[in-house]
Order: C-alpha cells, then structure tokens, then sequence
C-alpha cells in the first residue's frame, strides 16, 4: 500500500501554496462572482498543473515514460504557437459591443485615449525596478484592463512573467468594482461627483456609419501600427458580423457559443503558466503590485483629464466618466453609474459611461499595437 502514498513525497511547500491561490480564485469565482468564467478554470488550472505526476503537462511518469499533457498542448498550440485563443475571443467581444453611443460621441474617444496613462507609467516604473524592456511592457499591459490583449501581447514579447501577468490581469478585471471607486473617491470631491449630465438620447448611427466603422479603424490602425493588425483587426471582424445585419446567427453564435467556449478554455490553459517552481517567487508579488499600479493610474489618468476638459468647458463633466475610459467593459460603465446614484439619486450617467467605455475598448488594442511596434522595434 505505500505505494499509494509514494507521490506526497514530490509535494513542496510551493505546490501548497499554488493550491491556496487556486482555491482563492476558485472562491473569488463562485462566491463573489468576480468574472467566474475565467477565475474558475484559472483557479482548478492551477491546482491541476501542481498536482506531481498529474499527466496534465507532458512529464516523465514512472513505469509509463513521457506524457504529453493535454494543458499544456492546448497552450502550445492555442497560445504559444499562434495566439489563436485571444484572437477567437476578440472576435466574440468585438461581435457583443454597439459602438453607437461612441459614435454618437466622439470626443469620449478622448477619455480612452487618456485612460492608457497608466499602461506607459508602469513600463516605466518597471524599467526602472529591473525589468527588461519586453517584461516591462507585458507587465505595462495589464493596464489594458483587457485580459485577450494582455495575453497576446505578453505572448509575442516572449515574457518571463506570463503567469502572474495573466492572474494580476484578470484579478484586477474581477476586482474593478472596488479599485475604481477608491480611486475615483480620493481623486474627487463630493461636488465634482454630484455633477449632472443629463441623459442624452443616441443619435441613429446610419447603419452604412455603422458598417464603415470597423472597417476604417481596422485600415487606419492596421496602417499606424501593423503590429496590431490580427489584434485589431479580429475586434473589428467580430463587430462588422454584428453590424452587417446579414449574419445575425453568426453573431449570436460568436456572443455567445464562441466566447464562452474560448473563454473557458483560456482560463484553464493559461494555468500552464502557474507551475509552482515559476509562479512563487519574489518577482510574482512585484508584479502583481505592477499591475494594481497600472490599473489605478489608467482609472487615475481618464479622472484627471476630465477634470482638465472642465478647466475649459461651460458645461462640466462628471469627472467620474474619465475612470471609464479602460477596457473592462461595461463593468466599468455600471460601477460608475452606481457610484453617481449613491451621491444624487436622480443623476444618470449611464449612457455616457458607456460610450467612453466602448471607446476604451478600441484605445486599449491601439494602444497595445502601438506599444508592440516600439518595443519590436527597439528590440531590432
């Protein structure tokens, strides 16, 4: 019988404290329902790959000789060799998202573009921690608040970090109903939060508009920075599906079947990344903490810039729609529209919200394509 007990003997104290974080992220998933499609698998992913001897990751098991693992052949061939998993996903994302209150809206663009602040102010505190160019810009991208691009991008650069990049990437995303509204609170008073914006209709986006859109952004980011072409490009792909009118069952299938088919198989692949003996260590917690530095600079970044608009408009912004301007949509619009209600019951921020929050969307892969082709190019 001591056979049975022969593979306690492989356990190390790394392997426990690879199961603790999967059970946290197990419990975040189910009990307090922070994004359970992805925690979920993330978390039993976790407790699988540290399993000794499991067979989940091609190993050397005794009496059989070489296994090759099924998690790690989905990473090898979904991730690793092509980035296919994010792209399929983007396709889904870009097929669930109406640009029209952006295009109804177009200086909101703005607060996207603002809201990428923190992404380039962590590349730089990396840089300046130890961290090499491309590690610093997989870390940087968590700022994203986009957890396809975080995975590509981190991807093509090669980094040393996947592993904690993609639990910080998608922990903070989970996380965004209590990072934001800290944020949000210390960097304004009472009064710029009470501050009206009153609901304003959609215009009707003309359908050709609506058609033209993807097609244009694909050309003119695709053009700007060709690195961000298949990122861009399977956004797009996935909202002209939808825009088209012509394959509403393909759409539904891609908003539906095809996001979350991917989705679960992303987050139990990407566990591949968290074997023990590369996942504890010091440098984890750093960038883990890079990460939370990037989130709350991005939300910081869209604030402050609304609240420089306000040095200049009659008609003042609620400052609190900057915070919007990051990638997690629309958990990002309702947290804001909350927070607005709990300080003036009758103020409604919704659609604005929104329309910034789609135009974070779009910022976040522009700004990652961007990146991309200055660290690809700096890397000769």
């Amino acid at each position: 019988m001591e056979f049975i007990f022969e593979n306690f003997a492989n356990l190390t104290w790394k392997h426990l404290v690879m199961y603790v974080i999967g059970i946290i992220l197990i419990t975040l998933a189910i009990k307090k329902e922070y994004e359970p499609s992805l925690l979920l698998p993330m978390g039993f992913g976790a407790i699988l790959v540290n399993l000794p001897l499991s067979g989940v990751i091609n190993q050397i098991m005794p009496g059989i000789g070489e296994v090759h693992g099924p998690i790690q052949w989905l990473f090898e061939t979904g991730i690793d060799a092509a980035e296919i998993m994010p792209l399929l996903l983007f396709i889904g994302i870009g097929a669930m998202i109406d640009f029209s209150p952006l295009l109804s809206r177009p200086v909101y663009f703005l607060f996207g573009a603002a809201a990428t602040f923190g992404i380039f102010a962590t590349i730089t505190l990396a840089v300046l921690l130890g961290f090499d160019m491309k590690d610093a810009a997989a870390i940087g991208i968590i700022g994203a608040a986009d957890g396809p691009t975080t995975i590509l991008v981190s991807q093509i650069l090669k980094s040393n970090y996947l592993g904690p990049i993609m639990v910080a990437a998608y922990s903070y995303m989970a996380l965004v109903p209590i990072i934001q509204p800290a944020t949000i609170r210390l960097l304004t008073t009472k009064k710029e939060r009470m501050i009206r914006m009153p609901p304003e209709e959609d215009r009707e986006i003309p359908k050709s508009l609506k058609i033209i859109f993807p097609i244009a952004v694909t050309m003119i980011v695709g053009i700007i920075s060709p690195a961000a072409v298949s990122l861009i490009g399977f956004l797009m792909f996935g909202n002209l599906i939808r825009e088209c009118t012509v394959l509403d069952s393909l759409s539904e299938a891609a908003q539906k079947n095809l996001a979350n088919l991917i989705t679960l198989l992303l987050g139990i692949t990407v566990a591949f990344t968290m074997q023990a003996e590369n996942f504890v260590k010091v440098d984890t917690i750093l960038v883990m903490l890079l990460g939370l530095f990037a989130f709350i600079f991005d939300t910081a970044g869209g604030v402050l810039f609304a609240k420089f608009m306000n040095l200049f408009l009659k008609r003042k912004i609620n400052p609190m729609i900057g915070a919007t301007g990051i990638s997690a949509f629309p958990m990002s619009a309702r947290v804001v529209q909350r927070m607005a209600l709990k300080e003036d019951p009758q103020n409604y921020l919704l659609m604005h919200a929104v329309s910034a929050n789609v135009s974070g969307q779009v910022s976040s892969v522009a700004a990652s394509g961007i990146l991309l082709s200055l660290i690809l190019s700096y890397l000769g």
